[in-house]
């Protein structure tokens, strides 16, 4: 599947005459919990020739492939991925901490990823994780969605807005980090177990009493939905993006 993807990274690069700078995992693989049939859920970041960004109509800045056979790949032009990441937009940071990466120009993955603690806004993450888990709450108690998959997906939002109320800092990527961190000690086995069953079967494995993990995640969002809470304000830094833009599109296409 790794050389398929790297196939189709470079068929893309063909057919779009763009540069792919980044290419990572997304999705449960990414996050440490993906089951046997998980998709590969791939992200991209690619560059256009710097006069596609002088053209007096902006073009389409999305590329989209249709999901075949297990694969689901995307990319964002550069010129959006810098502005998103300017408003610290949580999907994009987690795709540049990706422990998965097929592909990356060092030039450009190198100077993002060291920005990420400047651009980075809690308050934005905290309200993105904590909309997420509610969602993921609200449609595995309606009985329609009660999988192992959908369980965690509540979980690992969860946490991940536990970690950013408490610590005010990008929170980690995989599942087990995050529960090494903010999840008591004493649910640590039964997570591990509860991980190993996903992990052998499928994705709509579905789930029978969770117990005290579940207990756990009710109590905490519950208590993340009455508390009120503010953060500290960050204020993107544009300038300097910019500056990286046209850096980024002279190194690219210099040759």
């Amino acid at each position: 599947m790794k050389n398929r993807i790297l196939d189709e990274l470079t068929a893309i690069e063909a057919r779009e005459d763009v540069r792919i700078v980044y290419a990572c995992e997304s999705g449960s693989r990414a996050w440490g919990m993906a089951s046997a049939d998980s998709d590969y859920d791939v992200r991209f970041l690619y560059a256009h020739r710097p006069e596609w960004y002088l053209s007096l109509e902006p073009g389409r800045d999305v590329i989209e492939l249709p999901i075949s056979d297990a694969l689901d790949i995307s990319g964002w032009d550069l010129r959006k991925t810098l502005r998103l990441f300017g408003r610290s937009n949580p999907a994009l940071l987690e795709w540049l901490q990706s422990p998965i990466v097929y592909r990356q120009a060092p030039e450009v993955a190198g100077p993002l990823r060291q920005l990420i603690p400047t651009v980075f806004s809690p308050e934005r993450a905290y309200h993105h994780y904590r909309s997420q888990a509610r969602n993921f709450h609200r449609r595995y108690t309606s009985g329609k969605e009660r999988t192992l998959k959908r369980f965690f997906y509540l979980l690992r939002t969860l946490l991940a807005a536990l970690w950013v109320d408490a610590r005010e800092t990008p929170p980690p990527i995989t599942i087990q980090a995050l529960a090494d961190a903010m999840l008591p000690p004493e649910l640590h086995p039964e997570l591990a177990r509860l991980l190993a069953v996903k992990r052998a079967g499928g994705e709509k494995e579905m789930v029978g009493a969770i117990g005290p993990l579940w207990d756990f995640a009710e109590a905490e969002l519950q208590r993340l939905n009455t508390q009120e809470r503010e953060f500290h304000r960050t204020w993107p830094p544009m300038d300097q993006l910019n500056v990286l833009f046209r850096r980024f599109l002279d190194e690219l296409w210099r040759a």
